[in-house]
């Protein structure tokens, strides 16, 4: 077999893994992970069965390659948008507007895709909820550590730990997020919006640094 006939068997097969990827977050963001089967994926796809199996092998590494694919698109959604910004409150309050942006704007079809997932796995032992508790923990400290960077340059009070401004904060993005979903109201951001807000212009050493509303 000629490198170029393996190179071509090679890419092809990454093209069509992309593309039961791709499907796979769209069912699982508003099915769950759970839902997601090898068959279902291959019939929507017009795929083979087989095919679709070789690429994976099992229901959890299928599961585990969802989430990843769902994670690239949240890290350029949410994250790399604000990730360059100069440190302070504005760029703590940016970060999450960005992840309220990207949950209103239905860039996952259900709402926040690892929202929908983590309640789903949350009591589960094994990978997949080991997985998700790991990126839950790192979308924390990245908040923690963007309130931190603040404090250090003089624009955030020494009072209230991060831990807990960084819970509070994401507290009312997911409820937010929730309630918009379970209700197709979209108002619930606005208020969120002032929650958030309100907590930043709390820890801030100049309220003025953050928007009026």
């Amino acid at each position: 077999m000629t490198q170029a006939r393996v190179d071509g068997r090679v890419q092809r097969g990454n093209h069509t893994r992309g593309l039961v990827v791709a499907r796979a977050v769209e069912i699982a963001s508003v099915e769950g992970l759970t839902s997601l089967s090898l068959g279902r994926l291959a019939g929507d796809l017009d795929l083979s069965k087989s095919g679709v199996f070789g690429l994976f092998g099992s229901k959890e590494e299928l599961q585990l390659a969802t989430i990843d694919a769902a994670l690239r698109i949240y890290a350029e959604t949410v994250i790399a948008p604000v990730l360059e910004l100069p440190p302070g409150v504005d760029k703590v309050w940016r970060l999450c507007e960005s992840w309220q942006d990207y949950s209103r704007g239905r860039v996952f079809p259900g709402g926040c895709f690892f929202f929908a997932v983590s309640a789903e796995f949350d009591a589960q032992p094994g990978r997949v909820r080991d997985t998700l508790a790991e990126l839950s923990g790192r979308w924390s400290r990245l908040i923690e550590t963007t309130i931190d960077a603040a404090r250090a340059i003089g624009e955030v009070t020494a009072e209230v730990p991060s831990e807990q401004v960084a819970f509070e904060l994401i507290s009312f993005m997911e409820t937010a997020n929730a309630n918009s979903v379970l209700n197709d109201d979209f108002s619930v951001y606005d208020r969120s919006r002032a929650a958030i807000l309100r907590v930043l212009r709390g820890i801030a050493t100049d309220p003025g640094l953050l928007p009026v509303s």
